[in-house]
């Protein structure tokens, strides 16, 4: 920090740390989103983002970097910039009550911009300032290679549907479905093997592990195959959950089903796959609404139409 610098003040501080508790509702968005901001994404580690609270990791982050700006003040003033420049809200749309928690980010940010007008009014040059805005939104910019690898495993999965050959289609499919569960960081285990047209792997989220069992087969999956399945898991320790994608869908005893011996699966079909494929919702995302909505309701299948 230039000793001609002011440091940032004590309220502007406060107001950042309340606009980015509410500018993104998951832990792991957030903390992407800073690390993508800052030239010093290693302080980011030193925060326990899974143990803490959002706003406890919050304070603890702007709390460490204020304590010391002669090492971020830096970051600090690009983080405020990004944070005060946020615009786009729709992100949020896909959680409950979404209104209230678009209104309160809204309303932190602007707190935000109103704190800090005078401190940037008084930094640098708007040219300078500007420079570095266009540095960090570059930055940000390469999280599109996100979009790209979408669209190229869109295209895989088309092609796939286009194999007449069961036997070719399903080590494909299997290949598929290892890369999209690495994609989103789902660790799938070296266990996804073929049988058939029955592909079976497990992968672990939100310190979960599941069971997977993905079918690509004429006629929809009925009850007794997921009977099958759910015999599978209750095999396995207590806590294990388990996921069914059949790519044809499910017959409609198979939907209407409340066996207990099941209520630890979710189901997924061809539809919710192009939802993820069309980057309409993360898999991770996808998997945590229905999973919650299958605790609430008892419910193994859920379309998700509000995206």
């Amino acid at each position: 920090m230039d000793s001609t610098e002011k440091k940032i003040a004590v309220h502007a501080i406060l107001a950042l740390k309340d606009a980015l508790t509410h500018i993104y509702w998951a832990k792991n968005d957030l903390k992407r989103f800073i690390d993508l901001t800052i030239d010093n994404p290693a302080i980011t580690s030193t925060i326990d983002w899974q143990l803490n609270t959002k706003l406890e990791s919050v304070s603890q982050l702007v709390d460490r970097m204020a304590k010391r700006q002669d090492i971020y003040q830096g970051d600090l003033i690009k983080l405020i910039k990004e944070v005060a420049s946020f615009e786009d809200f729709t992100h949020l749309n896909k959680w409950d009550e979404s209104e209230l928690k678009i209104k309160k980010a809204k309303d932190a940010v602007a707190k935000l911009r109103s704190q800090t007008q005078g401190y940037f009014e008084s930094l640098e040059d708007s040219k300078k300032s500007e420079k570095v805005r266009s540095e960090n939104k570059a930055k940000i910019a390469e999280s599109l290679t996100y979009q790209k690898k979408l669209e190229e495993l869109k295209n895989e999965f088309i092609q796939i549907a286009m194999d007449s050959n069961p036997q070719s289609r399903g080590y494909k499919l299997e290949k598929f479905l290892r890369d999209l569960f690495f994609f989103f960081d789902l660790d799938p285990k070296s266990s996804f093997k073929i049988v058939g047209e029955q592909i079976d792997g497990s992968f672990t989220f939100e310190n979960t592990d599941y069971l997977l069992e993905a079918k690509w087969q004429k006629k929809p999956i009925d009850a007794q195959d997921l009977y099958g399945f759910s015999g599978k898991i209750n095999g396995k320790f207590k806590n294990t959950c388990g996921l069914y994608v059949s790519l044809e869908g499910y017959s409609e005893d198979a939907l209407k089903n409340k066996n207990p011996d099941t209520k630890a699966l979710i189901l997924m079909d061809g539809l919710c796959l192009m939802q993820v494929l069309e980057g309409r919702i993360k898999l991770t995302d996808m998997l945590y609404r229905k999973r919650r909505h299958a605790s609430q309701t008892g419910e193994i299948f859920y379309r998700i139409t509000n995206i």
